[in-house]
């Protein structure tokens, strides 16, 4: 099996020779790297610091230095001029497509990342920003704060569930209500819409 693919690679024009190399080490690479971050060991990424400091900068051109984007970078890079090889008969021109192609592929996945970024969420919120906002009743407020009810109420996106007292009847679950004020002990005192 190993002296077929070396007879193929051998047999190929030197031109396509080199994407065809490229293309096949990027994507034993990027597999490795898809196999580690699916279980849990993908985190090993040396990004260049362009600062000189321990900078956890996310934004600019210092996202794009990265082992991972240059692995994305070469794999579209190789599999472009693989794929259009025989369709493109100027080198340079298959050079700008490939190049175009390996630019695209590093754009798409720092996109991709920062839309599943987004996703991630560390729990953090303000309770104090929840005056004002409506929410729902998940377990009934007992009248007249005799005792406490729970309400589930988004802040930035994130659903949370918190204790709630109000000063009128009882209000039973699922009803819409909205926070009057956030009391000393973190409870919100609601009020029905």
């Amino acid at each position: 099996m190993i002296d077929t693919f070396l007879d193929w690679f051998n047999n190929l024009e030197p031109g396509i020779k080199i994407y065809w190399a490229i293309a096949l080490v990027t994507s034993t690479i990027f597999v490795i790297q898809t196999i580690l971050s699916l279980i849990g060991l993908g985190d090993f990424d040396m990004d260049i610091d362009l600062d000189g400091g321990d900078s956890l900068d996310t934004s600019g051109f210092s996202d794009m230095l990265s082992i991972k984007n240059a692995i994305n970078f070469l794999l579209g890079f190789s599999w472009a001029g693989v794929c259009f090889y025989d369709s493109i008969p100027n080198r340079f021109l298959l050079g700008i497509v490939a190049f175009i192609c390996g630019v695209a592929f590093v754009a798409m996945f720092i996109y991709i990342f920062k839309k599943l970024m987004k996703l991630e969420s560390n729990g953090a919120f303000d309770i104090n920003t929840a005056e004002g906002k409506t929410c729902n009743v998940y377990l009934r407020i007992p009248a007249n704060r005799t005792g406490t009810g729970k309400v589930q109420i988004s802040f930035d996106g994130s659903v949370q569930e918190l204790d709630a007292v109000t000063d009128g009847d009882m209000i039973p679950t699922g009803t819409k209500v909205v926070v009057m004020e956030v009391l000393n002990n973190n409870i919100l005192h609601v009020e029905k819409l």
